[in-house]
């Protein structure tokens, strides 16, 4: 469910499709504004704050793509990627540059709706009130998981997550040492859209690997069962996964 803090602003040169979608969602009591290119889009986020970003892919100027890799480089404000053309490396790639999810046109204004309150439940941080118990921590290795305000740090050092990694991540610390196929790791992804045959999950995989292994490509936290799934390990043994 949606709150009166929830704003979302819409990146699309499609002014109908904008005005559509805003008027939609502001029926549904969230606060909306929205613009046509990825220059009007930074001059907006100089004066605001979005809590979800839903960006068209094929932009004038720079393009969706090169707008989320800026947007994940500089925080962890969820983004929704549409695209016209819908074809299956769009989705891997821009799932790869940090959306968050990612749809393809046409799509009808109550499906996005969908897509929207699972990547805002995902991507809320719940902080305690007084009186409330202390935020629960998971350590592996060098690493220290807040489970309460969605904050992972190495060594202190704290390390960038959007909604996305955090969510496969904490299904991971909660499942330790348990091969997970991944059927069962979209299911406790709740809300993630799935499709026969969907490898969306490995891409997230990949992506998480890239900012918690040494060497992604023979991971020790995250491994491979082959013809499985996958299985955490918070203190894996010395060497990583086979090449």
């Amino acid at each position: 469910m949606n709150t009166a803090y929830d704003q979302i602003l819409i990146v699309d040169d499609d002014r109908d499709l904008r005005d559509l979608l805003e008027q939609y969602l502001t029926q549904q009591g969230y606060r909306t504004a929205s613009v046509g290119d990825g220059v009007e889009m930074e001059n907006w986020l100089r004066g605001n704050e979005p809590d979800l970003i839903i960006l068209d892919l094929m932009l004038p100027g720079e393009d969706g793509l090169t707008l989320a890799h800026r947007l994940r480089a500089r925080g962890s404000c969820p983004v929704i990627m549409l695209s016209a053309r819908g074809e299956e490396i769009d989705r891997v790639v821009g799932l790869e540059v940090g959306a968050d999810d990612y749809l393809a046109k046409p799509c009808s204004p109550r499906e996005l709706l969908a897509r929207i309150r699972a990547v805002l439940r995902r991507a809320h941080r719940v902080r305690p009130n007084a009186g409330e118990e202390p935020a629960r921590i998971c350590r592996f290795g060098p690493f220290r998981l807040d489970l309460q305000i969605h904050h992972l740090t190495r060594d202190g050092h704290e390390i960038g997550l959007t909604a996305g990694d955090y969510a496969l991540l904490r299904v991971f610390v909660e499942h330790p040492n348990r091969v997970l196929s991944r059927d069962q790791l979209l299911e406790l992804l709740s809300g993630y859209d799935r499709t026969p045959f969907d490898r969306s999950v490995d891409v997230r995989i990949a992506r998480l690997r890239r900012k918690i292994e040494d060497d992604p490509a023979t991971p020790a936290y995250i491994r491979t069962v082959w013809g499985e799934g996958y299985m955490f390990l918070p203190d894996p043994p010395p060497g990583g996964e086979p090449r």
